[in-house]
């Protein structure tokens, strides 16, 4: 069965992009075409429309993948950038964050990292469209939104478990288990000792609903299980080698916070 997400392989590297095409195709999703160049880049999305493009930002030639990306969101084309690259200077990476994409892979990519981020692109992308659907109907707009708000106030936030929603079913998620939460633009992410999960509602939504005793704001971006940090250093938390930024109001209201837990 085919999934309904397009994907265009931007990679002047032709094995790596045949590879990562040949692995997207069994796991079941569309691959639009590869494409090695920029100009080329351009004129297919413009084209084919493609939901999401995994784009090399070191391609050959005048256009890099970067530039491909400021185009995009120049000409407002909806699709996610995904980035795929060997280079790690903090220059190159600046720049390509000032473009906000989806994700960043690093090479060599492994399957399992593709597999998952585009598992979670794909699903940030299903939950704008239903967003969208629901703007362009008032009617099931009401009823999405009375359903959604009555599940979050009277079932879905419990004292011990939160449910949340995955492909058309409620999922459990115990509170202990959640290691932080980070925010992503209107959405935020659960990072859970076993998995991860994308939530369609702001950070300071779930923020409200999880016991300040257990879990803290420590950065604009990220909701800690306080009971879960492992090491705290002068500018991040670490909670399963996983480094967080902590800004220093935040990390003088921690300190007083564990001496009670």
């Amino acid at each position: 069965m085919k999934n309904p997400i397009t994907i265009l392989v931007v990679e002047d590297e032709m094995i790596i992009a045949a590879k990562i095409s040949l692995r997207l195709t069994n796991l079941g999703y569309e691959v639009a075409g590869i494409v090695p160049r920029g100009e080329e880049a351009l004129l297919h999305i413009e084209q084919n429309a493609p939901d999401i493009v995994l784009l090399d930002i070191n391609l050959k030639g005048s256009i890099d993948g970067i530039d491909i990306a400021t185009e995009i969101i120049k000409k407002q084309w909806q699709c996610a950038i995904i980035y795929l690259t060997a280079n790690n200077d903090e220059a190159t990476f600046n720049r390509a964050k000032a473009t906000r994409p989806f994700a960043f892979l690093s090479k060599p990519i492994k399957p399992i990292d593709l597999q998952r981020t585009i598992e979670l692109t794909e699903e940030r992308i299903l939950k704008q469209r239903e967003i969208e659907n629901v703007e362009e109907n008032p009617m099931k707009e009401s009823k999405l939104i009375e359903g959604t708000q009555e599940h979050l106030d009277d079932g879905a936030f419990l004292t011990d478990r939160i449910f949340v929603k995955v492909k058309q079913k409620m999922v459990k998620i115990f509170v202990s288990d959640i290691l932080y939460i980070e925010a992503d633009r209107s959405y935020c992410q659960i990072f859970t000792k076993q998995e991860t999960h994308l939530l369609s509602v702001p950070l300071k939504n779930v923020e409200d609903k999880l016991s300040n005793t257990q879990f803290m704001r420590i950065h604009r971006s990220f909701l800690v299980n306080i009971k879960l940090i492992d090491e705290i250093s002068d500018t991040h938390v670490f909670i399963k080698k996983q480094a967080l930024p902590i800004n220093t109001s935040a990390k003088e209201e921690l300190f007083k916070r564990l001496k009670r837990v």
